[in-house]
């Protein structure tokens, strides 16, 4: 079994691709995103730091789960509040990756695992990893999707791009850079030549 982390700016189309790959054979693919979302549900060990770390802040409704939009708003705009969240969140998050890599490794029933991750360089996911892809697609192009599809104002996509890694960084750690700038299918194919490769 092989094990790919698939990262990229906000805005480069990595849904796509991942939705792609999960419709081959053999191929699982998580999300970080989602199993965090998942550790910070109510009842959990996470959830239960965050509320005592977080108890102050405007980011809660009224049933006391996360308002979404508002945490984003705050770890997004402040670094050290942003580095506090991932301080607790992401090393429950590779807990679990690292739990589901074991536990498929050993049932033997795909060929293929995939995380896609926006910290995946910054969590060290390269360690854990046999391969990082890298979805490029240039801040130009990404600024015109996020406004497009998710109605993003430019100091909110300005404040999001600060926060992450710039393109040399993602270069520097990832074997294979899928260019996401033309069509999907593009996209696709440069995919299938990657996993082609693999084999």
């Amino acid at each position: 079994m092989k094990f790919i982390g698939i990262t990229g700016g906000v805005g480069a189309g990595k849904s796509e691709i991942l939705s792609y790959l999960q419709k081959k054979q053999g191929v699982r693919v998580m999300l970080a995103d989602e199993i965090a979302h998942d550790l910070m549900e109510p009842g959990t060990s996470c959830y239960t730091i965050l509320e005592e770390t977080f108890r102050n802040e405007d980011i809660w409704n009224a049933d006391r789960n996360f308002d979404k939009e508002k945490l984003a708003r705050v770890i997004f705009a402040d670094k050290k509040k942003r580095d506090i969240l991932n301080n607790i969140v992401h090393p429950a998050v590779k807990n679990y990756v690292i739990e589901q890599y074991e536990y498929e490794k050993t049932k033997g029933d795909i060929s293929l695992l995939v995380l896609e991750a926006a910290l995946l360089i910054e969590e060290h996911y390269d360690k854990i990893c046999d391969e990082l892809w890298y979805i490029y697609t240039s801040e130009e192009n990404r600024r015109v999707r996020l406004k497009a599809s998710r109605g993003y104002s430019d100091e909110k996509i300005d404040n999001i791009f600060n926060s992450q890694l710039k393109e040399d960084e993602y270069r520097k750690y990832c074997a294979v850079v899928i260019d996401n700038n033309c069509s999907v299918e593009a996209a696709f194919e440069q995919i299938d030549r990657a996993l082609m490769n693999e084999e």
